[in-house]
């Protein structure tokens, strides 16, 4: 049995996976059917909505200063932060916005993953130790108009270079890492094909 974090970032939240116009986001879509798959394998599945959430993603004067000293920090912080730590998999999930990941993610970063949180406190040979040791892939889903090999081209993966080896492979993991987009563009039936292929990845 595999652990499942799902982490949803679109302002119309999990809700709204039907095919309902104007109510619509393919990324609830994709979260609704991986968390389908993964129950029916016999695994299980967190989520974390962050607009339903109504997480704020700004960081505050105070909670900086909270963080620097090691003080108690806020309470739905450390609830996702022991979310994390229960995961053998996370699955980032968002629509591509500006060729970067939406800023209610980035918040989430900025917020969660803290160096006390990931790294602990500094043994007596000034090392630190990756707290996250339960987890073993991160997947990253983004639904975006720019292909793949343009976004490459164009914007050298901005997105993984901020999201992968900027984020957790700084931080010490040393895991497997997949990013998987589908093309928001396209007409329904490529859209399920694509999904398809991603769902061959929920074990």
């Amino acid at each position: 049995m595999t652990n499942i974090l799902l982490i949803l970032d679109h302002p119309y939240t999990a809700t709204s996976w039907e095919n309902i116009p104007h109510e619509r986001s393919y990324s609830a879509k994709i979260t609704h059917d991986i968390s389908n798959k993964a129950r029916s394998l016999g695994n299980t599945i967190d989520l974390i909505d962050l607009h339903a959430d109504h997480f704020n993603p700004v960081m505050s004067k105070a909670e900086l200063q909270t963080w620097r000293v090691r003080g108690e920090g806020d309470a739905q912080v450390k609830d996702y932060q022991n979310r994390i730590k229960n995961a053998d998999e996370i699955w980032f999930i968002m629509p591509m916005w500006w060729e970067l990941m939406p800023a209610m993610t980035k918040g989430f970063i900025d917020r969660v993953f803290t160096k006390q949180f990931l790294l602990g406190d500094q043994s007596q040979d000034g090392k630190r130790q990756v707290q996250l040791k339960k987890l073993q892939t991160v997947h990253l889903v983004t639904v975006q108009g720019t292909p793949k090999f343009a976004y490459r081209l164009l914007y050298k993966n901005a997105i993984t270079n901020a999201l992968f080896k900027g984020t957790f492979r700084k931080m010490g993991f040393r895991g497997k890492l997949k990013w998987h987009v589908i093309n928001g563009d396209a007409s329904d039936i490529k859209r399920e094909k694509s999904l398809g292929k991603l769902l061959k990845f929920v074990k």
